[in-house]
């Protein structure tokens, strides 16, 4: 879905030139979009979405303009509704790798001089 040309937003947009307000309505256009596309996949109709949703059909149908600014609670409920993830987070790991090798023999010193890299590290899960 895209904006009309000479819309309010757009509007307001270049005058205003906010990148926070920019980059809201564009993640907001962007949810809608997904939304609409699984429905239309679906063949769900935005009526049986509402009901879904245990929501008026007209609030519905403003989120899904992509005009409306959608609170994380609404998002949460159209997520577990379709059972789908609409915005995706990578969790943080503070490790990546973990080597699962050892050093050998009785000299420590000797032995971390004598070590070699390999390729035998494995991506933690």
């Amino acid at each position: 879905m895209s904006f009309p040309k000479n819309n309010i937003i757009d509007n307001w947009l270049e005058e205003n030139g906010d990148p926070e307000i920019e980059k809201l309505t564009e993640r907001n256009l962007a949810i809608s979009n997904k939304v609409q596309a699984i429905l239309d996949q679906r063949g769900i109709k935005q009526k049986e979405f509402a009901e879904m949703l245990g929501k008026k059909p007209s609030e519905v149908s403003k989120w899904l303009t992509g005009l409306h600014n959608l609170t994380l609670k609404s998002i949460t409920k159209m997520e577990v509704a379709l059972g789908v993830d609409l915005i995706s987070i990578e969790p943080v790991t503070e490790y990546k790798y973990v080597y699962l090798g050892s050093v050998k023999g009785d000299g420590l010193e000797e032995d971390i001089n004598d070590y070699e890299e390999t390729s035998e590290y494995q991506e933690a899960i």
